[in-house]
């Protein structure tokens, strides 16, 4: 049985750990190693972002990808465990040009199907894709406040880096989701 109260307090207790990120991903292949279980206490039906806990140590966000919905580049500026559990995410991954530090290129990619848990280092900057005609649904916890870290994101329109807006973020979901038919 998926609780979240009990996966927030095993986050809690991760990251005090000598290694937390891999601490953290041994929780999520806990919590998600039955994905019903997950679904059925989550209950996603759109995308979205929902912020389970929020600390100075710790962020969990359930995120919730609409059908082919695409998520602009950024960075998280702080590590960051993922536990698809429900679909598929693919990332592109980016680096800093060395010529031109504020511009990106493409460095390689991943594709992240349920089951799989992937951590990601503090440096990284991806973008994430969900290819199917269906939701795809994944846990996210991350080393640090995710809510105030002051970021980066290049998008949407140009790929010119500008600060992270959250609220940009969730204008990509409501128009995934509108494209896709899912209303609230």
């Amino acid at each position: 049985m998926f609780d979240v109260d009990q996966l927030i307090t095993d986050c809690q207790s991760a990251v005090r750990e000598t290694e937390p990120h891999r601490a953290v991903r041994e929780v999520l292949e806990r919590a998600t190693a039955d994905a019903t279980a997950v679904g059925d206490a989550l209950r996603p039906t759109r995308g979205g972002a929902e912020i389970l806990y929020s600390s100075p140590d710790v962020t969990v966000i359930h995120f919730v990808w609409a059908p082919h919905m695409n998520l602009f580049p950024h960075d998280h500026r702080m590590w960051a465990a993922i536990a698809l559990y429900n679909g598929q995410e693919d990332n592109v991954f980016f680096r800093r040009r060395p010529d031109e530090p504020r511009a990106l290129t493409e460095s390689g990619g991943k594709e992240v199907r349920a089951g799989d848990v992937v951590v990601l280092g503090k440096d990284v900057i991806h973008a994430v894709a969900n290819p199917l005609d269906r939701l795809t649904a994944a846990i996210h916890v991350y080393g640090g406040d995710y809510l105030d870290e002051p970021r980066s994101q290049w998008g949407p329109g140009p790929m010119e880096e500008r600060p992270f807006d959250f609220e940009a973020v969730r204008a990509q979901f409501a128009e995934a989701n509108a494209k896709a038919g899912l209303t609230a």
